[in-house]
C-alpha cells in the first residue's frame, strides 16, 4: 500500500508566498490541542451570528504541503460563506516533515514517510469541539488543497464514521485497505494541466478517473454522469455529476481545462470554488441526503 509521499516540488505551488500578506490580521482564534504528546494548532472561526447555543455544521479545510493556516485561510476565504450559511470553520495546521508542514493521510506503516498521527489529531479535534457542544456531529465535512485534499480522502477512508462528505481541490487519494463505513459524497475539482498531481496520474498518484471510479463503485451511483460545460471568461469547465447512489449520495467532478496546481479562482454558474464545495457537501449528513 502506497503511503504518504514527501514531494518537495509541491512547496513551490502550495505556498505561493507572493499571493499572501503574512501580517494580514485574521478574524479567528488560534487554538491548541495536545495530541500524541504534541501541541497541535488550528484556527477556529465562528460565524458572526453564532448564538452560542445551536450546534452547527463543521467544515475542516486543510492547507497544502508547506502551507500556513493564516495564509491559507486568507487564500480560500470561506469566512464570509460561514457567516452566510452559518457553519463553524476550522483550519488545522500540519506538523513539519523535512522542514515543511504536511498532512499524513495514512495509517502508520513501514512505507509511510511520516509518523504524524494526523488522522488521530483530527478525530481528537472533532471530539473536542463536540464536547464543547459547538458542532452537529452528523454534519462534519472536510475539504482541502493538494496534500490537504489527500487528507480529506484519508478521513473519508479511515475516519468515515466521523465525516459526512468531503471535497478535494488539486489533490489525490492514496491507497487504503480500509472500506468506508457508509456511502461518501465527494466533490473533486482538478485541472487538466496540473503539473504536480497530474490529471491522468503517474507512478506516484492515481488518475482523477480512477479516484472517481472508486467512489462511484463504493457509492453505487449511476455510471453515466450528467454533463454540463461552462465557460468562465475563457476558462472552460466541465462538470460531471454521478447521482442516485446509496442513501441518495452523489459525486461531482469539476474538470478545469488547462487548469494548473492551484486552489481555483473560478465562477461556475456564479459559484466560486468555496461555494461549489459548501453547496455540495451541505446537502448531506452522515446518513446521506438530508430530506
Amino acid at each position: 500500500m502506497r503511503q504518504f509521499l514527501l514531494f518537495l516540488i509541491i512547496f513551490a505551488y502550495s505556498c505561493s508566498s507572493d499571493d499572501f500578506d503574512k501580517n494580514q490580521p485574521v478574524d479567528s482564534t488560534l487554538q491548541t490541542l495536545i495530541h500524541d504528546g504534541i501541541e497541535r494548532q488550528y484556527l477556529l472561526y465562528l460565524p458572526e451570528n453564532y448564538d452560542g447555543i445551536t450546534k452547527l455544521p463543521l467544515m475542516l479545510n486543510f492547507h497544502g504541503f508547506a502551507g500556513n493556516v493564516k495564509e491559507y485561510m486568507s487564500d480560500t476565504n470561506m469566512r464570509a460563506l460561514a457567516d452566510i450559511e452559518n457553519f463553524i470553520l476550522v483550519y488545522p495546521q500540519g506538523l513539519e516533515l523535512g522542514g515543511f508542514s504536511h498532512w499524513n493521510p495514512s495509517l502508520a506503516g513501514a512505507d509511510n514517510k511520516s509518523d504524524s498521527d494526523d488522522l488521530g489529531f483530527i478525530e481528537a479535534l472533532i471530539n473536542n469541539l463536540s464536547s464543547q457542544n459547538l458542532i452537529d456531529n452528523k454534519r462534519v465535512y472536510a475539504c482541502g488543497f493538494s496534500n490537504g485534499g489527500m487528507m480529506s480522502y484519508g478521513l473519508a477512508n479511515h475516519k468515515s464514521n466521523l465525516i459526512a462528505a468531503i471535497g478535494s481541490v488539486s489533490g489525490s487519494m492514496l491507497d487504503s485497505d480500509i472500506i468506508p463505513s457508509h456511502p461518501m459524497p465527494i466533490i473533486k475539482i482538478h485541472g487538466t494541466a496540473d503539473e504536480v498531481i497530474p490529471y491522468n496520474g503517474n507512478s506516484d498518484y492515481k488518475s482523477v478517473n480512477s479516484i472517481l471510479d472508486f467512489w462511484i463503485n463504493h457509492n453505487k451511483t449511476n455510471t453515466n454522469p450528467v454533463l454540463n460545460n461552462f465557460d468562465d471568461n475563457g476558462t472552460l469547465i466541465s462538470s460531471y455529476k454521478y447521482i442516485e447512489g446509496i442513501n441518495n449520495v452523489s459525486i461531482e467532478h469539476y474538470k478545469v481545462i488547462d487548469g494548473r496546481h492551484v486552489w481555483f479562482d473560478i465562477s461556475f454558474n456564479g459559484k466560486s470554488t468555496e461555494k461549489l464545495i459548501w453547496d455540495f457537501v451541505s446537502q448531506y449528513d452522515i446518513n446521506g441526503l438530508i430530506e
